[in-house]
């Protein structure tokens, strides 16, 4: 198997394992954690995860120089990011804050294009756009775009988030082509817990953790390790060898593994667009990830 080949089964993973996440956070959020309170338990567990792990696997030292890098990156993949789509998620509607976010593979190509003088391959450009269409479709189709308390603030946040995480995964390309993923990821996180702390302290303190169920335990624990911890790793693992707009296209594979998911759990049904939907985003995900 071609390095090639797991850095693509990497970027699936991802996909499916945020896929998942889209149920399983609801359960917990806001009922027994609030959003900020959340974020600041997701990135300070992934960083002792990181802490604690690490040495196992890289003893390299980051140069000095490479500091503001890596600041960058833990302030647009990890502070940025989460607020954002946390806070512009309870603004706006579930439905258009997914829509906004699938705009991140278009964003970082046009970043790619600006930033690291990229071609604009016609395949994949078209690959974009198909599995946008496939997304959106799948996401908008029948569904209500109400019960939204300030949607214009709402989707201006998850659209920073989009850019936010376009941004991130630019910054963090030179990272990985310098160094083992292991050496600088729990300085990310580092810094990135310091960015989210101040927003919150105050929500992570007001939670009742003597009071848990087991289940909400376990779907805390999935989220921290899995959804934050992992994903974050295997994202880096696929960065080692895909362009930033390959790994981004993935994205549109979320939703989709979203309904799968759903689906499975009886908590939606199967239809005919949701079938169309999904043959438009693996056409585009396939366009866009072949080489030729």
């Amino acid at each position: 198997m071609s390095k090639r080949f797991w850095a693509l089964l990497a970027a699936t993973l991802v996909s499916i394992i945020y896929g998942v996440t889209f149920t399983i956070a609801k359960d917990v959020m806001p009922k027994y954690v609030q959003p900020f309170g959340f974020i600041t338990l997701r990135v300070g567990g992934s960083m002792l995860l990181f802490w604690l792990i690490a040495p196992f696997f890289s003893t390299e030292k980051i140069e000095k120089a490479d500091f503001p890098r890596i600041i960058a990156a833990a302030f647009f993949g990890v502070a940025l990011n989460m607020l954002t789509f946390f806070k512009g998620l309870s603004y706006t509607s579930p439905i258009m804050g997914a829509v906004l976010m699938v705009t991140t593979p278009m964003i970082v190509l046009v970043l790619s294009a600006i930033l690291m003088k990229e071609r604009m391959k016609k395949q994949k450009v078209f690959g974009l756009i198909l599995g946008l269409i496939g997304t959106v479709f799948l996401i908008l189709y029948g569904k209500s775009v109400i019960n939204a308390s300030n949607a214009t603030l709402g989707n201006i946040l998850v659209f920073i988030n989009a850019v936010s995480y376009g941004f991130y995964l630019i910054i963090v390309k030179k990272l990985m082509d310098k160094y083992n993923a292991f050496a600088f990821v729990k300085w990310i996180y580092t810094f990135g817990f310091l960015m989210v702390l101040p927003f919150g302290w105050n929500e992570f303190q007001a939670v009742d953790y003597a009071n848990f169920p087991t289940d909400i335990i376990w779907k805390i624990g999935f989220v921290v390790v899995f959804s934050t911890f992992l994903t974050y790793l295997l994202n880096l693992v696929s960065m080692r060898e895909l362009k930033p707009t390959t790994v981004a296209v993935f994205i549109y594979l979320q939703p989709l593994f979203a309904t799968i998911f759903a689906i499975s759990l009886g908590k939606d049904d199967l239809g005919w667009v949701k079938i169309i939907s999904a043959i438009l985003i693996f056409t585009g995900v396939y366009l866009v990830t072949q080489k030729k």
